[in-house]
């Protein structure tokens, strides 16, 4: 089986990656009692393909949050029993969950999930986290997570005939992000590297107002008024990623937003991709050797969701999609770990 080349500071890369682990349980405190129990199959096989894989610095999707970090951290020392460790770790609250006290669906109930900040179950069900190898320089994060959708430059807010949707005292308190969007500091051994980090929520699972599409479209646009220097402090060097839910070519959703992303010239789209050559599937556009999820084909589909986008100051060494011959072991733990596939990105670094 071939692997991806091990992450070596020290041989001048920085190996930078992006995971959505679907770690995510349904009621607060299970996904520490998994992790802890050493026994759990999923929880497990996550931390085998981290480890294999031995990112400098990782940003993970759909883990819940606790206040203590307990289960990120549980989770931190499954990854060193399989061989990699990284001393330092980061999360804040993501906005799933959180009560807003308004239909904000539009289906006339005020009611948990669908009527929280972004759909959760509890309050930090699927959150966003940072395992890294290097220090976190927390004090001068910048998080963007309580941005209210309407004060984004050029906000796709939803309307109505009657209106703004589903009202305008709903829209007054939603905020642009599903999960989060952070510029997190990460002081290296040879220098400080910005991660623009983001979940969005799916462009889907709405109605004609397109609620869930609009917010999806600005919650990736985001970035590019970053960059503009409309929202947020300059950070350089940077690299966004993480988890857009949209394809660039496939699929439901305002594509134009992602396009505009990985064609900014601000930025670099290394293009990562399995290493085994995948067969295209019938009626999609995209490559499918691009692609990061392998959603049910009866249903969403493979698509192109995950990115590592490093500025263009950056030189790209080395990108992937670890995507293991479904058939060999290491594609079983893969496919047991997340539907979701881990991508990389090395860029020089020394």
């Amino acid at each position: 089986m071939l692997l991806a080349p091990l992450s070596a500071e020290a041989q001048g890369k920085l190996r930078i990656a992006t995971y959505n682990t679907e770690l995510s349980r349904d009621g607060p405190g299970l996904l520490l009692r998994d992790i802890v129990s050493g026994q759990d199959e999923q929880v497990e096989a996550v931390a085998q393909v981290i480890a294999t894989i031995q990112p400098d610095v990782i940003l993970l999707q759909n883990i819940d949050y606790d206040h203590d970090l307990m289960a990120l951290n549980a989770l931190r020392e499954r990854i060193a029993v399989h061989g990699h460790r990284m001393l330092r770790t980061y999360m804040r609250p993501p906005n799933t969950g959180i009560a807003t006290g308004f239909d904000m669906n539009g289906d006339g109930h005020v009611e948990l999930p669908k009527d929280a900040q972004s759909y959760g179950e509890f309050e930090g069900q699927g959150g966003m986290a940072i395992l890294s190898r290097f220090e976190v320089q927390e004090t001068t994060v910048q998080d963007f997570s309580c941005v209210l959708w309407q004060d984004v430059p050029g906000a796709l807010l939803p309307e109505i005939e009657h209106g703004p949707f589903p009202s305008k005292e709903a829209l007054a308190v939603q905020r642009l992000s599903s999960t989060g969007h952070w510029i997190v500091p990460i002081n290296t051994e040879s220098g400080p590297i910005h991660l623009l980090a983001f979940h969005a929520g799916p462009p889907v699972f709405d109605g004609p107002e397109d609620r869930n599409g609009r917010r999806n479209h600005d919650e990736i646009v985001f970035w590019r008024h970053v960059m503009d220097g409309t929202m947020g402090e300059g950070t350089e060097p940077f690299v966004v990623l993480g988890n857009s839910n949209l394809d660039p070519l496939d699929g439901d959703g305002r594509k134009e937003a992602i396009h505009s992303l990985i064609t900014d010239p601000r930025l670099q789209d290394p293009r990562p991709r399995r290493q085994l050559l995948a067969q295209r599937i019938e009626g999609q556009l995209g490559d499918p050797n691009l692609h990061t999820v392998a959603w049910p084909l009866d249903g969403p589909g493979h698509k192109r969701v995950s990115y590592v986008l490093p500025d263009s100051s950056l030189s790209v060494l080395a990108s992937g999609v670890y995507w293991p011959r479904e058939d060999s072991l290491a594609g079983e733990i893969a496919a047991k770990a997340s539907r979701h596939r881990l991508v990389w990105v090395d860029v020089a670094w020394d």
